[in-house]
């Protein structure tokens, strides 16, 4: 699922993304800022954000995060974010992306170089 979600982002295929998104799915954006970080709600609005995951330099790695589905997105080799997914039914309900390069240097990333 994960691997779909990714190529679809990267195509800009808003109507793929739209089948593998629970109509509900909820994504949370966590800058470490306050004020920076958002919620968005809903399969349509999350799809419509543009995801790229590949290309000027962004290279996504799956990853387990937190025991689920993930990728660690870097730039220049070093992890720019972490993102989780819950899988629901077939479906994606959760998006988590972490994007606080304080935080993200403090995790164990199999080997790639925090933030």
């Amino acid at each position: 699922m994960v691997d779909a979600f990714l190529a679809a982002s990267r195509e800009g295929d808003f109507e793929a993304l739209l089948t593998m998104l629970d109509p509900d799915v909820v994504l949370r954006l966590d800058r470490g800022t306050p004020g920076a970080s958002k919620e968005v709600r809903g399969a349509a609005a999350v799809a419509g954000l543009g995801f790229r995951f590949a290309g000027d330099g962004w290279t996504p790695r799956p990853a387990l995060v937190n025991g689920a589905p993930g990728v660690v997105v870097t730039r220049g080799g070093r992890a720019f974010s972490v993102v989780g997914f819950t899988v629901r039914g077939g479906r994606i309900a959760a998006i988590d992306i972490l994007a606080d390069a304080e935080r993200i240097g403090r995790l164990e990333l199999g080997g790639v170089a925090a933030g």
